[in-house]
């Protein structure tokens, strides 16, 4: 499971995630790269999932063109200690995602 964590998501949160396959937009250098290049980018290099915070991105792409799954972690804050709090319930549907889909992950 190959997953790229958006820009608006903290970079240390790719700790909490092991055994899974994590990148973040900064080390790609991919900072500042709009929603559609970015999931043309997860297309192109095989990524299954990006993952955000960005609610909007659910409403803003037409996500039959990119064979990738939007999850996001339905959050208020971009903080480590709230967004690990949703990594259980991401984890535990992480399997039953479908690409072409945005999911909302509550806690």
């Amino acid at each position: 499971m190959k997953i790229l964590l958006d820009e608006c998501v903290t970079k240390r949160l790719k700790k909490h995630l092991e055994g899974l396959e994590v990148y973040t937009v900064r080390e790609l250098e991919l900072s500042g790269t709009k929603n559609g290049e970015l999931m043309a980018y997860c297309v192109d290099n095989n990524f299954d999932i990006l993952l955000t915070i960005d609610k909007n991105l659910m409403y803003q792409q037409s996500f039959e063109k990119y064979p990738v799954t939007i999850a996001v972690l339905n959050c208020f804050t971009s903080k480590l200690e709230e967004l690990v709090t949703f990594l259980p319930s991401f984890k535990s549907q992480v399997n039953k995602f479908q690409k072409h889909r945005a999911y909302l992950i509550d806690k």
